[in-house]
């Protein structure tokens, strides 16, 4: 969001009457912001979606790494990392996943 919207939010918000236009111009920032991080959100949920699929189908009950785990089923998908992954293995899938630790070696997941 630009700063001059955010001040303009923030002085419509403060009691400053705003013209018909610069409300309309508001109006229009923000319903395009949202719009934006919406797209950005859903993007994203399909991205870890499609990841979630290749993830599922190559984990085993054999512990693997995460790097292990990218390098054999995500290397191919852009904008996808081992960071995320490592993430998403950590946070979203934990029903799924069985997470070792490992002390001072990396952790190490396999199916539940």
């Amino acid at each position: 969001m630009k700063k001059s919207t955010l001040t303009a939010v923030r002085d419509y918000l403060n009691g400053k009457t705003l013209t018909e236009q610069e409300l309309t111009d508001l109006r229009d920032e923000v319903n395009k912001e949202y719009d934006e991080l919406v797209a950005k959100a859903a993007a994203n949920a399909e991205l870890y979606a499609t990841a979630h699929e290749l993830v599922m189908a190559e984990l085993s009950d054999k512990p693997m790494t995460a790097q292990e785990l990218f390098d054999a089923c995500l290397t191919g998908l852009t904008d996808f990392s081992v960071s995320k992954l490592r993430y998403a293995l950590r946070e979203m899938w934990t029903a799924e996943v069985v997470k070792h630790d490992n002390g001072k070696n990396p952790l190490t997941y396999s199916r539940a």
